[in-house]
């Protein structure tokens, strides 16, 4: 499993989608990371033997909503939809995942929020990956009020579930109105439910105050770091437009390039939660074992305030 650490990363995460990826798993994780973010596993065997291998290096598994896949539903549940049957479908779908993460022990779970994304009309969405026209509203059509019933009840049924089954529910920040940036609801309700946590995602942060003038991606961080578990952790460069999403991040990757502000948006965050997760949702395949290597000690340097690299390491 890579290059064995000393104790200094023990924040950091890999993921593994739709199964337990030997050569991923081989090459990313380190000895002493805190854990495996996994997603969409099709196979039984294939949960067992990510199981196993936590049991073996003493690791958690954070679950990223649905840890199985089911190909006849939208991966997230739309628990803030309008459509009173499409809500309740996405509790009874939550519901019969949680009833087979017994065995897994998982440290969290995480779902994107809100969901469907509500989104602001003045804004071209279109660079916005959505998998179905049901993933989203548009906030001319959502009433605010309705949001915060709608966001109240999911945060009571999770703070119920996460009590049940000993969990931390995770809501990760999918694209962003008005409605969570500008007014006090979600902040109030993470402050009534401090066992409800949120998830940080750089690349998102970074693409929307690309596309949307009205969003401040620093802003967002100081007001809600301080509720965080969890970093979903890549990169993304932006000139006349978007390219290498999911990029790892690297120090040559520098923002007066085009790419994302990630040492910026990372002390920020620590700055209001040194004890911060760090997920790396990135594309360790389009980078040699050497600048993952790079990676991985350039984040542990500005998260975890380590010495800066030797020169000629960079």
């Amino acid at each position: 499993m890579g290059t064995e650490q000393e104790g200094s990363m023990h924040n950091f995460m890999i993921g593994l989608y739709g199964g337990f990826e030997e050569e991923k798993y081989r090459r990313d994780f380190r000895k002493g990371f805190y854990g495996i973010e996994a997603c969409l596993f099709e196979a039984e065997e294939e949960v067992e033997k990510l199981i196993r291998e936590a049991k073996r290096n003493a690791f958690q598994i954070g679950i990223h909503f649905p840890i199985r896949s089911d190909e006849t539903r939208l991966r997230d549940a739309l628990f803030l939809a309008q459509d009173e049957r499409v809500r309740q479908d996405a509790y009874d779908y939550i519901q019969q995942q949680l009833d087979i993460i017994g065995n897994i022990d998982p440290d969290y779970v995480l779902f994107h929020y809100p969901k469907p994304v509500l989104l602001d009309v003045r804004v071209n969405w279109d660079k916005w990956r959505f998998a179905a026209r049901e993933e989203y509203a548009f906030e001319s059509e959502y009433d605010y009020s309705e949001l915060v019933v709608k966001s109240e009840q999911l945060f009571a049924w999770l703070h119920n579930k996460a009590n049940e089954y000993s969990f931390t529910p995770v809501l990760e920040f999918d694209a962003l109105n008005r409605y969570v940036y500008e007014e006090d609801f979600l902040e109030s309700l993470l402050c009534r439910y401090p066992n409800i946590k949120l998830c940080l995602d750089t690349g998102r942060l970074f693409m929307q105050e690309k596309i949307d003038p009205s969003f401040d991606a620093r802003a967002v961080l100081n007001r809600y770091a301080k509720y965080a578990k969890l970093v979903h952790l890549w990169n993304v460069q932006f000139t006349d437009s978007f390219a290498f999403s999911r990029y790892p991040a690297l120090p040559h990757c520098r923002p007066e390039d085009g790419w994302a502000p990630i040492e910026d948006y990372l002390n920020l965050i620590t700055a209001h939660n040194p004890d911060i997760t760090i997920m790396f949702e990135h594309r360790s395949d389009w980078i040699t074992e050497e600048e993952l290597q790079t990676c991985y000690q350039w984040i542990d340097q500005i998260v975890n305030k380590k010495s800066p690299l030797p020169a000629g390491e960079h």
